[in-house]
């Protein structure tokens, strides 16, 4: 399952919202990844999302494996489109 979403917030994926990713990823089962510019790299690591650097407008893509890969999708997204609670 995966979904695309756009990076909304003004200052982009920083170490709070890469946190509160990670927090709600780690929270599922499944394997999920992000992908963005050719990467794809596993988003239950917070040095990873931050490695991607990821600015205002940036587009990723969800992907999620397991038994709870559309729950996971959904929420992920939502987050992102929420701004992170920003």
């Amino acid at each position: 399952m995966e979904k695309s979403a756009k990076i909304l917030n003004e200052s982009g994926m920083h170490a709070r919202p890469a946190g509160a990713f990670v927090k709600m990823a780690t929270s599922f089962t499944s394997d999920i990844q992000i992908e963005t510019n050719g990467k794809t790299l596993n988003a239950k690591s917070i040095m990873n999302l931050l490695s991607l650097g990821l600015k205002k407008d940036d587009e990723i893509r969800i992907i999620a494996n397991g038994d709870d890969e559309k729950e996971a999708v959904e929420a992920l997204a939502n987050l992102v489109n929420s701004k992170f609670g920003e």
